[in-house]
């Protein structure tokens, strides 16, 4: 099969493509169970090309990605159960371990300005890896961090460690799936992650029980050592240096009409129409002892252009966006977990710090509501209305499961607050927790999914901007949660967070309708990067 180099199309706007093939004109690569669908990116010929992998192959990949989410999230959530038992142990205030968890997740943000570069630079492979170990170095610390100072700079080290779990699972499935399928891998890289947030307390809950507060952190080291050997046998190398950009057209196929129609919409894709013939090229498939090198192949070394791409990003409508909308979900999850064990473990409940580790199995249940309604059912949503838009895809179209959120959020919120305050039966606590877990999952998967789908050719630098705005906005509610609740008192304030969760879920509405005129307003920037990219050696 002879495909045509992808060229750049300056005039196509960031993220509107075509997706369906209505009227099977459009020579190019096709999904083979839904032949409508067009495959984006169109893959190459090369078998070690990751879109090009087999099932099982794959589904190895998302395995071990998911190992590493899931390991390293434990290790990220493992005081929220025990915050009250862990002060009364360190002699920490709790407000003290809360801003220091507010440090952890700022330099989880912030320290993508260095992994991410790293990543495309020498490999996702040994960043998951060089991740585990540093992440498990700093968990054994924490049981011996019995001052402010020292929590503070474990936090600060961890985060940074721990960073890589914010963004390259993201972007190895854009590495592997395509776009029509990314929604539901993007769905359940979010189960894992926030499903992973969640479990922690209810393990570690028990393991302060009966083992002692210390075992809550030697456990988690220890599930990190393990999906460390994991991956190194099993984990390979994702990243792929693509030739070509959008839709590539295939010659050896003809149309139903025998000259291709590319598009009902001159401005929807980059798609290639007569680009020169690439030359034919010999593959070889990689050896399992090659897959498991532990640097990608030498490129020139661009980790400070990268560095500093992902900053210019912030400033761009859509980018920042992204990330402040998947800010404004978690910030809310950082609030129920600054608050769990305070409001559970107090009058009336009066739950044991095993009962508070076990009622996270209502944010379990909700994170796996939220991954299926933001995976699957998205992505069928998805085909849905862009069969009613005459095939063509608009990010836009992944957003409006968040028209849920402006109800779910608020009344979360004053459930789980006013509750308290009143005395409001257990179970309408749990079903609190529930409601908010299924909200924060949708604002993982669908704000970066949005991004993705826009800006998929430098996707893996504007993803960094959105987990610095993301975290950052974490950080502040970290650092603020405690005063916040001890100023306005339980009841005002989560009365007052419930408006103010109502009017950032809201702003989805803003991007559904501008959304595209801010992307238009960016092409010309946009495809001036992309061109930069490729000239550099840098394009993925």
């Amino acid at each position: 099969m002879v495909h045509h180099h992808g060229e750049i199309d300056f005039e196509a706007i960031p993220g509107t493509v075509h997706l369906l093939d209505l009227d099977h004109s459009m020579v190019t690569r096709h999904s083979e169970s839904q032949k409508e669908i067009v495959l984006i990116p169109t893959p190459s010929d090369d078998p070690d090309d990751p879109l090009n992998w087999s099932p099982r192959r794959k589904a190895l990949s998302t395995a071990c990605s998911s190992i590493y989410t899931v390991v390293v999230g434990i290790a990220f959530s493992t005081v929220y159960s025990v915050i009250v038992p862990l002060s009364e142990a360190t002699g920490l205030s709790i407000s003290d371990l809360n801003a220091g968890t507010g440090y952890m997740f700022l330099l989880a943000g912030w320290g993508l300005l260095f992994w991410q570069p790293f990543a495309l630079q020498y490999g996702k492979r040994p960043t998951h890896l060089i991740s585990l170990l540093g992440t498990l170095a700093f968990t054994m610390w924490s049981p011996w961090a019995n001052n402010n100072d020292m929590w503070i700079a474990k936090n600060v080290l961890g985060g940074f460690f721990a960073a890589p779990i914010e963004a390259l699972p993201e972007i190895s499935v854009t590495d592997i799936y395509f776009s029509h399928q990314r929604g539901t891998y993007m769905g359940l890289y979010a189960f894992f992650l926030a499903g992973s947030n969640y479990f922690a307390p209810v393990i570690c809950g028990f393991i302060n029980e009966y083992q002692g507060w210390r075992w809550v952190f030697y456990w988690p080291s220890i599930f990190l050592g393990v999906a460390f050997i994991i991956l190194f046998f099993f984990m390979e190398e994702t990243n792929y240096e693509r030739k070509t950009v959008g839709v590539v057209e295939d010659s050896t196929t003809t149309s139903p009409a025998e000259s291709p129609r590319i598009s009902d919409e001159k401005k929807a894709a980059p798609v290639t129409q007569d680009p020169e013939i690439a030359t034919a090229q010999v593959f070889q498939q990689k050896t399992y002892w090659e897959k498991l090198a532990l640097k990608d192949k030498s490129k020139p070394n661009l980790m400070f252009y990268r560095s500093l791409l992902t900053m210019r990003f912030i400033s761009w409508p859509v980018v920042f966006y992204a990330g402040f909308s998947y800010g404004s979900y978690l910030i809310w999850f950082n609030v129920l977990n600054a608050t769990a064990s305070l409001l559970l473990s107090g009058a009336p409940y009066n739950f044991a710090s095993s009962m508070v580790g076990l009622s996270y199995l209502a944010c379990l249940l909700g994170t796996i509501g939220g991954s299926f309604c933001t995976g699957r059912l998205s992505d069928w949503l998805t085909l849905k209305l862009v069969r009613r838009n005459k095939g063509i895809m608009e990010p836009e179209q992944r957003l409006w499961p968040f028209l849920a959120c402006i109800f779910v959020v608020p009344a979360s919120l004053i459930l789980w607050g006013v509750g308290a305050a009143h005395h409001v039966h257990w179970f309408g606590m749990i079903f609190a927790m529930f409601s908010l877990a299924f909200a924060n999952t949708c604002g993982i998967t669908l704000s970066v999914n949005y991004m993705i789908d826009t800006y998929q050719e430098l996707s893996s630098e504007a993803l960094g901007s959105v987990i610095i705005v993301r975290n950052t906005m974490s950080f502040a509610i970290g650092y603020g949660i405690t005063p916040w609740l001890d100023g306005l008192g339980t009841q005002n304030c989560f009365i007052s967070a419930a408006f103010v969760g109502m009017a950032a879920c809201a702003v989805f509405l803003v991007m559904i309708k501008w959304g595209k005129e801010f992307r238009t307003r960016s092409k010309s920037k946009y495809w001036a990067l992309v061109q930069e990219s490729k000239e550099k050696g840098v394009a993925h």
